[in-house]
């Protein structure tokens, strides 16, 4: 299968060193299309924020393997 040919500015953007069609920079995990600059990069692939890159990539509480949580209980 070849590579489509970009043949305007408009349909092309710039990422992670490539350029894309528009429609096909997308998360590699979910699938959600992704806007330059707004989106994380693990081994070259591009991943949204969240939450895709954080559950894949992002700290672990140590116990279950999930992400940690950033809210707080008041008193603990």
């Amino acid at each position: 299968m070849g590579v489509a040919v970009l043949r305007s500015t408009a349909e092309r953007v710039t990422s992670l060193n490539k350029d894309w069609h528009r429609p096909c920079l997308k998360c590699e995990k979910c699938g959600k299309t992704l806007t330059p600059g707004g989106h994380a990069e693990h081994d070259g692939k591009p991943y949204c924020n969240q939450p895709c890159y954080s559950a894949l990539f992002g700290p672990k509480d140590g116990l279950k393997g999930a992400p940690y949580s950033h809210s707080f209980l008041p008193g603990l």
